[in-house]
């Protein structure tokens, strides 16, 4: 294609219908009337010979094609106003930036304190907003922009996604200080006569440990299903309730509730924690910092001491 013929602000325009999906919210994101949206979006459709965004209900969405030439055509983007803007100009001492960071509350927990206390005098102008991280939405919601990054574990990713590894988790047992459970050997027939909670987002009972039991001719109760991580030490401090969790989450219990730790007679596969986030911000300056900043604070975890909050 001859680019010269080619109106180059009409692929801001995609930008914005693509993050929007409405002619109205990409009119204001880019400070232009509802109609000279609406006739760039016209000559977007000539040029692409497709509809690019159909309206649905009350939204645009986007077609085949569309979804198709997104990515490319928005790293395209980035890279330009990457390239037009000095990347020294991120300097967060002086930087008024709010990074939203779409996360699980257990990991905002670990996270936010270090971040905030450590660098609230040093970087008094940024700010930080925490956004719950949708299991099945959040790969749309990176490229819709409504989040610079999300951690968690994730699987396999798409192209369009790029990530790091944080750090590699385990999961451990929790119950109260004082529990019988913790006055003999562990094995399969005490770790199953004891009621458990289930953590899940997906409204089940019935997770990998209930797999695994299975497989071996046991079966667990469930007395709690929560999609609360910190509900649990309210549940399990007044009760012999047990669960399982991941290893940096039962330290954070430990240090805070009178809650101990023990080792599972299962073997649970490792938890990869992910940094992730569209490929068209890996020249971004500012998200950049952010990920050294998580990986300064992740890398302090991995020297956990494992021997904190066993019971005396």
């Amino acid at each position: 294609m001859d680019l010269s013929g080619v109106d180059l602000n009409l692929l801001v325009v995609f930008e914005a219908l693509w993050l929007e999906h409405s002619v109205t919210g990409a009119a204001v994101r880019l400070h232009l009337g509802q109609p000279a949206v609406s006739s760039a979006l016209g000559r977007l459709r000539q040029l692409f010979h497709d509809q690019l965004f159909v309206r649905v209900g009350k939204e645009m969405c986007p077609t085949a094609k569309a979804r198709a030439i997104a990515p490319e055509l928005l790293h395209a983007l980035q890279i330009l106003r990457s390239s037009l803007l000095n990347h020294n100009q991120f300097d967060p001492r002086t930087s008024t930036r709010t990074f939203a960071i779409a996360t699980s509350d257990y990991l905002a927990n670990l996270i936010l304190p270090t971040l905030i206390q450590t660098q609230a005098a040093e970087f008094p102008g940024i700010q930080w907003q925490i956004l719950a991280l949708e299991k099945e939405l959040w790969i749309q919601d990176l490229e819709r922009g409504t989040y610079d990054l999300a951690i968690g574990t994730f699987g396999e990713l798409p192209d369009s996604i790029v990530s790091f590894s944080l750090i590699d988790d385990s999961f451990v047992g929790i119950c109260r200080h004082g529990h019988p459970l913790l006055t003999s050997e562990m094995d399969l027939e005490r770790f199953v006569s004891f009621s458990h909670i289930l953590f899940t987002l997906r409204r089940d009972s019935h997770g990998i440990v209930d797999k695994l039991l299975a497989g071996q001719g046991y079966r667990r109760r469930i007395g709690l299903t929560t999609p609360y991580w910190f509900i649990l030490p309210n549940a399990i401090i007044p009760s012999d309730l047990i669960a399982i969790v991941p290893h940096c989450l039962a330290c954070h219990f430990i240090q805070h509730y009178p809650i101990a730790k023990f080792d599972l007679p299962l073997a649970l596969p490792k938890i990869v924690l992910e940094v992730a986030s569209h490929r068209w911000n890996e020249s971004d300056p500012a998200l950049n910092w952010l990920k050294e900043k998580l990986r300064d604070r992740f890398s302090g975890l991995e020297g956990t001491d494992d021997q904190q909050g066993k019971e005396p």
